[in-house]
């Protein structure tokens, strides 16, 4: 029960820091929630002890962590700065743990050198959420940004190897660099190897229950949650590296499919948002729990009397000296060969870039969780007949908050002024631009959704919302004066479809030349029309696959359709081919909706008109009444969800900031009026 309180308090201190940070945007995320977790510790009254398993504190909180991390990385980005990116997050982590190492046991001889490098190691990985909280409030260029969080991925795994190596070497009391290093390359090698093969089994999987037909969303965001756990328990069943084996699997992307269809891109909308939710909610834990822990980690050290306060202060400061510093030589030196290999001249610019570069570094989640990990007792000594306590533990785990702490307060403070986000004033027409074009991307962002989550069920109900997202859509362009140029582009593609359709169709022999042929110059006059002539290349490519298909049937069969007693049964084979074109090239215009590789509106608006085509093609009696207010009813569930959809967008535009406050408001009392209307009209 006292476990249920404790997580339940901490999921509470969570939701208060999402709100303090919609109040507070200039101060960073990680410090809210630990000035939170202080308050905590100090209404409590008492030491909040968290005794959960090194272990299960590792799988629980870093496997996920990372494995997210790992699926949201840019890979281009990450293969373009592959070698600043490896330089810091491998090189720049071994200098560190030799470094803050060496420092901590000459300063501190109480520390054994072994649990020196485990606190250096630990002092490794950067945090995610402090990245991303400065690119809100500053002008981090692009190449520092793109190479801050590639080495945030990688350098975590880095990290955590050498914190259990160096851990391992305190519990046993021997160390050996040969069989280190060996162990080394056969945990990262095989970590690398399994976290492949379990990313490939991952996809064969689901390949394989995708094929039987089996498309819940539910299923699959599930088993994508339960892969880095999975992973990460395998791996380290096999004695390599979880770790490793667990950001492969994240970046082989293993449930997400590389085809774009309506189904998954459902499943991507769950996924993300289950994901966003699970990130933020672990992040925000591990903050509280070091602002839990940092009263009673100053209790015990401070009162330690074989250490006097000043000194303790002194030695946190000098940690994230050396922390810092080291890092700054190391990126300095980076930029500097980057220089020479460009063939220009070192200036003052790629010193500014390495400052940026060093204090963006800050230290967060991984490093307290795998603080955190360090067991209370080091080993059984048989001769005293007791449990041995691990060395200076609390010591280790205080000089590692305020080392966070630190790093955390030069991050918030001193980077706005390295790269501060100087743009230009706005003037009161940029900003109604700004704000419209921001409102015309959350009514795309709905239709887009609302595409994706369209099956056969809600076909009608959506397809109605639809409309009159569009219609907004337009209404706002209108009163904007906003003109868009009629998009032939889309519909020369749309009559493509239908072409390859017929084509298709033509050779499988699933419909009659005479019709196909009828409906193919069809299509060629429409696009005459709209390209005034033009399509020389397609007119010739259609004339020859015509030609073919002609002499393959052969005149006597194409006679033989001519005569008038078939007129009505031509009739209604081309009602069938133009059902058969319609679904397919709805289906792809579903497609490009979801992916968003076309304009919303326009190909929202061209796949209402397939969609009207189509119905009026098989409708073939009136619905009865009970089926009319069934649709009804289920249209006011789907605008339901387009309200809450909106809402949604409003609040991620918001959070990058996009749009401001006041604006948010205004939108969200627009929508929340509209949810009003809904319900009334039960």
């Amino acid at each position: 029960m006292a476990a249920l309180t404790l997580g339940l308090l901490l999921l509470a201190a969570v939701l208060v820091s999402a709100v303090v940070d919609q109040l507070v945007p200039r101060i960073s995320l990680p410090l809210i929630q630990i000035a939170i977790g202080v308050a905590v510790a100090l209404v409590a009254g008492q030491a909040v002890n968290i005794d959960l398993d090194p272990e299960l504190f590792l799988v629980l909180f870093i496997a996920p962590l990372l494995f997210d991390e790992a699926k949201h990385a840019d890979k281009a980005s990450l293969w373009e700065y592959r070698v600043p990116i490896l330089s810091l997050a491998i090189g720049l982590v071994l200098v560190t743990t030799l470094a803050i190492g060496f420092a901590v046991n000459y300063f501190i001889p109480s520390i054994p050198l072994a649990a020196a490098f485990a606190l250096g190691a630990a002092l490794g990985p950067t945090d995610a959420v402090a990245v991303s909280s400065l690119s809100h409030t500053t002008n981090i260029p692009a190449r520092q940004k793109a190479i801050l969080k590639g080495e945030l991925l990688l350098n975590d795994a880095s990290g955590i190897v050498s914190f259990q190596f160096a851990l391992a070497a305190v519990i046993t009391g021997t160390f050996s660099l040969w069989g280190a290093s060996v162990e080394l390359v056969y945990s990262f090698v095989g970590g690398l190897v399994l976290g492949v093969a379990l990313g490939w089994l991952g996809s064969f999987i689901v390949r394989r229950v995708r094929d039987i037909g089996v498309e819940n969303t539910t299923f699959h965001v599930l088993f994508e949650v339960f892969v880095p756990f999975l992973v990460f328990l395998i791996a380290e069943a096999c004695h390599v590296s979880g770790i490793i084996a667990v950001v492969v699997a994240g970046l082989m992307n293993v449930v997400a499919p590389r085809a774009m269809t309506p189904a998954v891109s459902r499943m991507n909308i769950v996924s993300s948002s289950v994901w966003k939710v699970l990130a933020f909610a672990l992040n925000g834990v591990v903050f509280v729990l070091l602002g839990t822990q940092l009263p009673s980690a100053m209790h015990r050290t401070w009162d330690d009397a074989s250490i006097s306060n000043p000194w303790l202060l002194a030695y946190v400061l000098g940690i994230t000296f050396i922390l810092f510093f080291v890092r700054f030589l190391w990126v300095l030196g980076m930029e500097l060969v980057g220089a020479k290999s460009q063939k220009r001249p070192f200036c003052k610019r790629d010193v500014r870039n390495a400052l940026i570069t060093t204090f963006s570094g800050a230290k967060g989640t991984i490093t307290l969780s795998i603080m955190f990990t360090i067991p209370l007792y080091a080993y059984y000594s048989y001769e005293l007949g007791a449990a041995v306590p691990f060395p200076q533990r609390d010591l280790l785990i205080f000089l590692a908050c305020g080392t966070i702490l630190c790093s955390l307060l030069l991050a918030t403070f001193l980077v706005p002024l390295l790269a501060p986000n100087d743009a230009p004033q706005e003037s009161e027409d940029e900003q109604r631009q700004r704000d419209v074009s921001a409102y015309l991307d959350i009514l795309r962002g709905v239709v887009e959704e609302l595409t994706a989550r369209q099956n056969k069920d809600n076909e009608l109900e959506v397809r109605a919302v639809i409309a009159n997202y569009n219609a907004r859509i337009e209404h706002v362009k209108e009163v904007n004066d906003i003109e868009d140029e009629p998009n032939v582009k889309l519909r020369l593609q749309a009559l493509s479809w239908e072409e390859e359709r017929v084509n298709a169709l033509l050779g499988e022999d699933a419909v009659s030349p005479l019709v196909a042929y009828r409906y193919l110059g069809r299509l060629e006059r429409v696009c005459g029309l709209l390209t005034h002539g033009g399509r020389v290349s397609t007119r010739w490519h259609s004339f020859v696959s015509r030609l073919r298909l002609l002499f393959r049937r052969g005149v006597n069969a194409l006679v033989h359709e001519i005569p008038a007693a078939n007129l009505p049964k031509r009739a209604e084979e081309t009602r069938r081919l133009q059902v058969q074109v319609a679904r397919y090239v709805i289906e792809k215009l579903e497609e490009a909706v979801a992916s968003s590789t076309v304009p919303t509106e326009d190909a929202a608006g061209l796949l209402l008109e397939y969609q009207r085509t189509l119905s009026s093609l098989v409708a073939t009696e009136a619905p009865i009444v009970s089926t009319t207010l069934e649709v009804a009813s289920d249209i006011t569930a789907v605008r339901r969800l387009a309200c809450q959809l909106e809402l949604e967008k409003i609040q991620e535009l918001y959070e990058e900031g996009a749009i401001d406050r006041g604006y948010v408001r205004r939108l969200r009392d627009n929508v929340v009026l509209m949810q009003l209307d809904v319900d009334d009209r039960l």
